[in-house]
């Protein structure tokens, strides 16, 4: 083939395949300018719907806020038109006060006005009434004032005696009110809820051949013992028992510990009965030496020499009517501190004299005089103060107390040892009054159960709820306290506590 027309074919084929290739661009462009134009108007579509969203919003979120702000100045032109409204208000009532004051003003100096008129013309009468006093009476008066003072003076005097009788007789009343308080007040903190007996010297044997071992061949046994002890022994028909019989009650009491030991180990001798005499000897020492450091303890009593806690400690085997003497020192104590507490006095001296007041008695029955004098003296040798000393010789009105702690003791004393079921002689007839109580209140309708306490000065009642309501149990408080009154005789008084609760109960199955 001719190379010229092949040249012509392969320029004709460039042609045709760059026209195409030309073309394809061109129809490629067209797609992507027609892809991009759909893709700005749906671009401006949603930026148009966009900003009308947000334009709807915006006026959404203005017409909220302007109707807020036109809500709060309503409300503020509310408040400003009630402020003024007040203010007003007060305007007119202050204006009103503003003419009534002037008006008062007005009258005050009117009046003011006619008081000096009226005040010139008193003076004028006064001055006339001295000139016709002097004329009639013939007086001067300078003579007629001193006439006037001394009558004055007569009636002040009667006035002043009247005055000072009366103060005299309250201040009397007050004076025995107060006392009754704290003496009512001690008797209700200390009453205690128990009965003293007094410590039985009756030994028990276990058989009745004991006794004859206790006397021993020729009687040398019973000799030996009472010897060392200081006490008889008494050997009587009683069956399987001995009495020991001392007025001292240390010795008693060392009798007892040691009789009792002889009983159990059954060796008896006089050997053996002075050995067990020394080991029960130490024994009640110990003891008594541990009583009264105990009761100094309690009370908190520092600074007693050794020799009054001994004697302190032997009052735990004295007994007065059957009451403890220590025990009952230790309530003294308590009182006496209770009621000069109560006065403003000194707690600790009142305490330490209500302690010391019977000390004579450890005493007593080897010095002569009373334990009141006794316990005195003691105390003076022991170092005790010259203030202690005196109460505790006054507290019977042996001598006349010099401080009040003596007459608070004395009084002590008498609220500790009339206590009910304090002494031997109120055991039954404290038991007869308890269980009459306890009776008394079993008498009214609706009472379920009921219990004395505090030694008999309170009685608990408790009642049916089904058949006594609220009102009817204050009404029943009152009907048992006047029952009381009526049927019993009592120191003190007695406290009538009715209980009344509600329970229900039941059983899961």
């Amino acid at each position: 083939m001719n190379p010229i027309i092949t040249g012509v074919i392969a320029l004709l084929v460039g042609m045709v395949g760059g026209w195409l290739v030309a073309w394809r661009k061109q129809r490629a462009a067209t797609g992507l300018l027609e892809s991009a134009r759909q893709e700005a108007e749906n671009m401006r579509r949603d930026a148009k719907m966009a900003a009308q969203d947000e334009l709807l919003r915006i006026r959404e979120s203005f017409e909220k806020e302007s109707k807020e702000r036109r809500q709060e100045l309503v409300e503020m032109e509310k408040r400003v038109l009630h402020r003024e409204a007040n203010l007003d208000r007060k305007m007119d009532l202050l204006e009103r006060k503003s003419q009534e004051v002037a008006k008062r003003e007005a009258q005050t100096i009117g009046r003011e006005k006619e008081l000096h008129k009226l005040q010139e013309e008193l003076e004028e009468l006064k001055r006339f009434s001295q000139r016709e006093l002097q004329r009639i009476s013939c007086l001067s008066a300078e003579e007629a004032r001193r006439q006037l003072l001394a009558q004055q003076a007569d009636a002040c005097r009667a006035e002043a005696a009247t005055l000072t009788r009366r103060i005299l007789d309250e201040a009397t009343q007050d004076a025995e009110r107060q006392a009754q308080r704290v003496i009512t007040m001690a008797i209700e903190r200390i009453a205690s809820n128990h009965v003293q007996a007094a410590t039985s010297c009756l030994i028990t044997l276990p058989t009745e051949d004991m006794k004859g071992r206790i006397i021993g061949r020729e009687g040398r046994n019973i000799r030996a013992f009472e010897a060392a002890t200081g006490v008889n022994v008494l050997i009587d028909d009683t069956p399987q028992a001995v009495v020991l019989s001392a007025f001292d009650p240390v010795r008693r009491e060392l009798a007892r510990i040691t009789m009792d030991r002889l009983v159990v180990d059954g060796r008896i001798n006089p050997a053996r009965i002075e050995e067990e005499v020394a080991k029960a000897q130490q024994e009640l020492d110990a003891m008594i030496q541990k009583a009264g450091d105990d009761a100094l303890f309690e009370l908190g009593v520092l600074k007693v020499h050794p020799e009054l806690m001994k004697l302190l400690g032997r009052l735990k085997f004295r007994h007065s009517f059957s009451q403890n003497v220590l025990v009952h020192s230790i309530e003294v104590a308590r009182i006496v501190g209770m009621m000069a507490a109560e006065l403003g006095l000194d707690e600790r001296l009142a305490r330490r004299v209500g302690l010391f007041h019977d000390i004579g008695k450890a005493v007593d029955h080897e010095v002569e005089g009373s334990h009141a004098v006794i316990g005195a003296e003691l105390l003076r040798k022991y170092g005790e103060s010259q203030e202690v000393a005196q109460a505790v010789a006054g507290h019977h009105h042996e001598t006349e107390p010099a401080t009040v702690y003596g007459v608070l003791t004395s009084a002590a004393d008498a609220i500790s040892a009339s206590r009910p079921g304090a002494r031997s002689e109120s055991m039954e007839l404290y038991l007869e009054r308890l269980e009459k109580l306890e009776a008394i209140a079993h008498g009214f309708a609706g009472v379920d159960k009921c219990y004395a306490l505090q030694a008999g000065r309170e009685i608990r009642v408790l009642v049916e709820p089904s058949q006594v309501n609220d009102d009817e149990a204050v009404a029943l408080a009152w009907n048992i306290s006047k029952k009381i009154e009526q049927e019993l005789q009592y120191p003190g008084q007695i406290k009538v506590t009715v209980v009344r609760e509600v329970r229900a109960v039941e059983f899961a199955r």
